[in-house]
């Protein structure tokens, strides 16, 4: 009993320390592996695999829209990136730099890619001539390097995971509808699979993208209050065209600039689901993006035909859904901890007397709660359960986000939220960033998104300045 303990003990409480639950979970739950190189981790297989259902649900999304998907260079000459002057300030900090090539210095040095706008705008500029070349909606999958002072697994590492989508249109209009199609298929995509809901907005002046006319964004609700930036989606209308010379003949045979756009979204999606979802036992993962959605463990296997009957389950299971037996030698309890720590969503329970009477339990990971249930309807009865564990994952976390949504009116409430009430602070704004600056230095609380659901007036003024108030906004702590 004391081993079977173990696994769960290992984990610190939520409520004792959210950042150290966070981490033993992601190492716990065998997601990653910390790297001999700083700030990089090692995704291990059940990491890996939650990234490739991600991956493959959001290809396809994609793809149903026209996107096709290319690959580029990871490196980028220092000559290119300095074409468009504020993509390059915001991004030098972060830079990761060769300078040589074997033993040799490089005549120019070569940036690892922290993104890919310029490549993609080199690459344009050579095969965009007409009207009839547009649009060019590509994407791609790749890894990228930014190097971050601090570092944490899936949420903020120095190389990571993601699809950018880099697109180029004959119009403003066109560009904008492919912008706000892109950021409605985050939500959506994170709102039908990952069960977790999100605030679709506007990023404010100071925080859009480096090079953007305006950058459109999803933000979460971490279980702790914290935002997370969980997809954005940019409009560079003809920011990078002009200076990099993407041009296009019109039907009247005018030349033209193209306006372009970009949108991703990357592994620090496995972190918002861990700490949307996660409790004190491990993940709890929505049955969509599950590695494993349903996990058999048979109980006093070693008796003749427990074995048998689990594995014949399993394999019943497994033609309609991702199914998994556990033979191995552990004790039933150690598995169950093990199948709770990873998340699964709906584990089988199959003993000898369990056989006799023709039965087996259903166990929810995120309830707990046990379900007998025939041998002869558990395709059935497990399809359904997975549907509705994560319908009710879904609500349960929008039941959370929208009560730590609090109205703040004036500066003092602003204050007396940001210090004691974690969660996201709606209050109007005047559009100065000074006041924008100001609650960042004094509270830390930056500005999420101007939500386009949500313009509510709650007050006819800034609460920091006094003056009329022009946008609703999303304010929190994030990550």
């Amino acid at each position: 009993m004391a081993q079977e303990k173990k696994l769960v003990e290992a984990i610190t409480s939520m409520s004792e320390d959210f950042a150290q639950w966070y981490t033993d979970v992601v190492v716990k739950a065998d997601l990653i592996a910390y790297s001999s190189v700083k700030g990089c981790m090692i995704i291990k297989p059940d990491g890996y695999a939650i990234w490739e259902n991600i991956q493959h649900e959001l290809d396809r999304r994609f793809k149903a829209t026209g996107v096709q998907n290319v690959y580029m260079p990871m490196f980028i000459p220092e000559s290119l990136l300095q074409v468009e002057k504020d993509h390059v300030e915001g991004f030098a900090p972060e830079v990761a730099w060769v300078t040589h090539g074997g033993l040799n210095p490089l005549q120019e040095r070569l940036c690892v890619r922290p993104t890919s706008e310029t490549l993609f705008c080199d690459f344009y500029k050579d095969i965009i001539h007409s009207h009839r070349d547009l649009p060019k909606v590509y994407n791609q999958w790749c890894s990228v390097v930014r190097w971050e002072k601090e570092t944490r697994p899936f949420l903020r590492s120095r190389e990571f995971l993601w699809q950018e989508g880099h697109t180029a249109h004959a119009t403003a209009e066109e560009s904008e509808e492919r912008t706000i199609q892109m950021l409605n298929l985050y939500a959506d995509f994170c709102e039908e699979v990952l069960a977790m809901p999100v605030v679709r907005g506007q990023k404010t002046e100071k925080e859009k993208f480096a090079g953007a006319e305006a950058t459109y964004t999803i933000e979460a609700l971490m279980h702790d209050g914290k935002a997370l930036q969980s997809g954005t989606s940019h409009n560079f209308g003809q920011n990078f065209s002009k200076p990099f010379g993407i041009q296009y003949t019109d039907k009247n045979n005018q030349l033209q600039y193209v306006h372009q756009t970009s949108w991703g979204m990357t592994t620090r999606l496995i972190g918002a689901i861990i700490m949307v979802h996660g409790d004190d036992s491990g993940l709890v993962l929505p049955p969509r993006i599950a590695p494993t959605q349903v996990i058999v463990i048979p109980i006093q296997q070693k008796k003749e035909g427990v074995l048998e009957k689990a594995s014949e389950v399993c394999e019943r299971l497994g033609k309609t859904m991702r199914a998994k037996l556990d033979d191995s030698d552990k004790s039933p309890g150690w598995k169950f901890s093990e199948a709770e720590m990873r998340g699964i969503p709906v584990r089988v329970e199959l003993g000898p007397k369990d056989i006799e009477a023709g039965k087996c339990v259903l166990v929810r990971r995120d309830t707990r709660e046990k379900i007998e249930c025939s041998l002869d309807e558990v395709e059935t009865r497990v399809a359904e359960l997975l549907e509705t564990i994560q319908k009710e994952m879904f609500e349960r976390a929008k039941a959370h986000r929208d009560s730590h949504i609090f109205d703040a009116h004036s500066y003092a409430e602003f204050t007396e939220i940001a210090n004691n009430k974690p969660g996201f602070i709606r209050a109007m704004w005047c559009g100065d960033e000074a006041c924008e600056n100001k609650i960042k230095e004094d509270l830390a609380v930056t500005s999420r998104c101007m939500p386009f659901n949500d313009q509510e007036h709650i007050s006819d003024v800034c609460p920091v300045c006094g003056k009329p108030a022009k946008k609703l906004v999303y304010w929190g702590k994030a990550y």
